[in-house]
């Protein structure tokens, strides 16, 4: 399978999570998106069209405790950081935009993560 192809299938994945989310904007939504070496998660409020919390591998709070976020460890420490600062601001439930990604590997470890730290989705 051809790069675009796949790239074509995950977006066309997106969109229909997209469509399903954004029907029942009555919470926010958590956002993935992993690259070969990063992953990146956002709690978005789409009524208001503002981030309210974001982490990632890029962040200095992960910096602190890995080297590198390439991996399923990685992705489970993004997932407590952005869970822990989720409970701060108050935010219980989230709609999970998995982005098109299949739901393994390190975004199933980023969202049991984020389920730990209390936010239910």
């Amino acid at each position: 399978m051809k790069t675009t192809e796949r790239r074509r299938l995950r977006i066309s994945r997106k969109n229909r999570i997209r469509a399903k989310v954004q029907r029942n904007m009555d919470r926010p939504r958590l956002t993935v998106f992993k690259s070969a070496k990063h992953i990146y998660a956002q709690i978005i409020d789409d009524n208001n069209g503002k981030t309210l919390v974001s982490a990632s591998t890029m962040t200095p709070s992960f910096k602190e405790q890995m080297k590198n976020g390439g991996n399923v460890k990685a992705a489970h420490l993004v997932g407590s950081i952005i869970g822990e600062q989720a409970a701060k601001e108050g935010i219980k439930e989230v709609y999970y935009d998995r982005n098109g990604f299949i739901y393994t590997g390190r975004v199933k470890a980023l969202a049991d993560a984020v389920r730990g730290k209390g936010v239910k989705f």
